[in-house]
């Protein structure tokens, strides 16, 4: 089987794999239903997680593991949680990704497992403050394409937004063109797109913290 990654890949990963503090699991959920990067995303995965043993994988199936699906909120394939781990347990930081993370977002896949591994999210105070009083649920879903180079900021500012607050916060990235039904429901026009709360507030752009909490505030009020 060929792999996915070359030598000079590897190579960059395991320097910047290097900076991990702490241990990171990511969590591949697959389907053997109409999914139709399942296999390569599984691989990617493995050939990652291969690189450096702070980096684990666990590999479910949406039907099969439907349990571990719904403890983690994944309701697509393929899906990959990036959780952090300490012994033998695994704490979801709200952290997801559904499609195959290429492109631009393999860097998004990167900077995912490195801010999981130093457990601290590097948003502002203020911002930080404001999500940790949280009590309603927000969902972020960041809408994107392998090949938009300003979608892995906005897929990274969700992700550090959900470490702050997991217990309310779920950020996913969403492959825009694998699953074209969901950005369809949400007018998906060009990306990155962020969708608040399935349509209460949409931003699209790569913006600022500052923009996006302005409009979490919006739709959460």
């Amino acid at each position: 089987m060929e792999k996915l990654l070359n030598e000079q890949i590897i190579d960059q990963i395991k320097q910047t794999f290097a900076q991990m503090k702490e241990p990171v699991q990511l969590l591949f959920f697959g389907s053997r239903q109409d999914c139709d990067y399942c296999t390569e995303t599984q691989q990617l995965l493995e050939e990652l997680a291969a690189v450096d043993e702070k980096v684990g994988l666990s590999v479910y199936d949406l039907q099969d593991n439907a349990d571990m699906a719904a403890q983690f909120n994944v309701d697509k394939a393929p899906g990959i949680v990036i959780a952090a781990k300490d012994g033998s347990q695994i704490t979801n930081v709200g952290i997801q990704y559904y499609g195959i993370p290429s492109g631009h977002e393999f860097g998004t896949l990167i900077n995912d497992i490195i801010i999981v591994s130093s457990r601290d999210s590097g948003l502002s105070q203020s911002v930080r403050d404001f999500l940790k009083t949280l009590d309603k649920p927000l969902l972020l879903q960041v809408f994107v394409t392998p090949t938009c180079p300003h979608c892995p900021r906005a897929v990274l500012l969700a992700h550090q937004m959900a470490m702050e607050n997991p217990a309310m916060i779920r950020a996913e990235g969403v492959e825009a063109t694998e699953f074209p039904d969901l950005a369809n429901q949400f007018h998906v026009q060009g990306v990155p797109q962020t969708v608040i709360n399935a349509g209460g507030g949409t931003v699209v752009g790569a913006v600022p913290e500052a923009n996006l909490i302005a409009e979490i505030k919006r739709a959460l009020n």
